[in-house]
C-alpha cells in the first residue's frame, strides 16, 4: 500500500469521526438548552445541513473529476 492510499484512507476515517463529533455536539446543544423535541430537530437540521451539503460537494467533486 503506498503512502497515497493510506492518507486517502486516514482522510476518509477523519472525516467521518469529525462528523459522527459534529453530530455529537448538535446533540449535546439541544440537550444543554432543552430545546424539546421540535427545537432539537430544527437544531440538527439547520446546522446538519451544513455539513450534509459539505458531504455532497465532496462527492460531486470526485464525480466530476473522474474518481467515482
Amino acid at each position: 500500500m503506498r503512502l497515497a492510499d493510506i492518507e486517502g484512507l486516514m482522510l476518509n476515517i477523519g472525516i467521518i469521526v469529525f462528523s459522527c463529533f459534529i453530530f455529537f455536539i448538535i446533540y449535546d446543544l439541544a440537550k444543554r438548552s432543552n430545546a424539546g423535541k421540535f427545537g432539537t430537530f430544527v437544531l440538527f437540521f439547520a446546522l446538519g445541513l451544513g455539513l450534509v451539503a459539505f458531504i455532497i460537494k465532496t462527492i460531486a467533486v470526485e464525480m466530476i473529476e473522474g474518481n467515482v
